[in-house]
């Protein structure tokens, strides 16, 4: 195996963060070569690594979780349906390249919400890539372990996801929002020049699991919508197209296929216009398109449900809020509203004896500081 650590004289314990993402606006377009304008957050997971007696053999604990686990490096092909999966398909990223990951024990300590769609899975991916990164001497760059960290969760996890959420842990950049081109890669930092607003994420705390859900199949009606597109216009994905270019095809696409298609087109045109609206300051209109980024989510794409739509709706009613919409890969989770900062308060007692009251769940919300990318601690 490449690397080794004792040689290299390392210390013999290291500490690495990688932050969990809240997408301002811009879902379900990732995966579909579209813009997304997502942000790393303060919180996210700790993970400290310290070396083993044992080299040919790793374990894994959580703060958060009771299940321990051990494994040899030739037993890194098995999912175990657990927390570990998503560090072991990391693991398998690095092993696969011929890379060391054995001689290590790996603990995490997470503050994110598991489940809630702030990315607790690409933070457990992205602080395991950039700890194995280290320790074996940084032979990949953070855009290689933002891409060996999706495919672990496409490949070996199981979850059809797009780059987003990696991307948005490993190139974080404290106070700012990343505008990404999904099909390009290219991005840039804007600065998130508040002026007495904040975004606040509400926590519907209603459980889900998105690899067993409906994630999959939306994945798969845009393949199909793309195919029938292909027949007609010359596009590698849905977002390429504008929505004049949508209208001359749609008559081509039915039912849901259609209403897939719909919403990632016209996404891609909200996130491209609230960058622009975000940059010139016009915070309002940024607000109007959450909103309607919102609408679309869930009446094309169909992935919100009663609370993430009762959060969403009663926010946009709420004097001092701008927009508010779901964020996320959906079918529960979290909303994300901006909102004047001297209502925060009232906003999240009143909001969150309304929800209590109507579905019988407590509502965790949280102020989304704006934090740096995954790294060494």
């Amino acid at each position: 195996m490449k690397g080794d650590s004792q040689s290299e004289g390392m210390p013999l314990q290291h500490v690495f963060f990688a932050p969990g993402r809240v997408n301002l606006i811009g879902d379900h377009t990732d995966y579909n070569g579209g813009l997304v304008f997502p942000a790393a957050l303060a919180m996210g997971t700790y993970l400290t690594v310290t070396e083993r007696l044992d080299r040919f053999s790793c374990g894994f604990s959580s703060y958060n979780e009771p299940q321990t686990f051990t494994f040899r490096g030739d037993e890194l092909t098995e999912r175990y349906h657990a927390w570990v999966d998503y560090p072991l398909g990391v693991l398998k990223e690095f092993s696969d390249r011929g890379w060391s990951v054995t001689g290590y024990d790996f603990h995490y300590r997470g503050d994110l919400p598991i489940g809630a769609a702030l990315s607790s899975s690409a933070s457990i991916e992205m602080v395991t890539a950039v700890a194995l990164n280290a320790l074996n001497g940084s032979p990949f760059t953070m855009l290689e372990l933002v891409q060996m960290a999706q495919h672990a969760e496409n490949d070996f996890v199981g979850m059809n996801c797009g780059i987003m959420d990696q991307f948005a842990s490993g190139f974080g950049k404290k106070n700012c929002a990343i505008a990404l081109d999904c099909n390009t890669l290219e991005y840039e930092h804007v600065p998130l020049e508040m002026r007495g607003l904040k975004f606040i994420i509400a926590n519907t705390n209603k459980k889900r699991g998105l690899v067993d859900s409906a994630y999959n199949q939306r994945r798969n009606e845009c393949q199909q919508a793309l195919e029938i597109i292909r027949a007609h216009l010359p596009v590698s994905c849905i977002c390429q197209l504008t929505m004049n270019q949508f209208d001359t095809v749609s008559l081509y696409l039915t039912g849901n296929v259609l209403k897939r298609a719909r919403h990632a087109v016209c996404e891609n045109e909200n996130v491209r216009e609230a960058v622009t609206a975000l940059k010139v300051g016009d915070m309002a209109r940024f607000g109007q398109l959450m909103n309607a980024s919102h609408a679309t989510l869930r009446d094309d794409y169909e992935v919100t449900c009663p609370e993430l739509d009762f959060l969403a709706e009663q926010a946009q009613q709420f004097p001092g809020v701008l927009g508010s919409r779901m964020t996320g890969a959906g079918f529960g989770g979290c909303t994300v509203t901006l909102i004047a900062e001297e209502q925060v308060e009232t906003f999240v007692e009143t909001l969150g004896k309304a929800y209590e009251e109507r579905f019988g769940l407590r509502a965790d919300f949280y102020v989304a500081e704006i934090g740096d990318g995954a790294g060494e601690r």
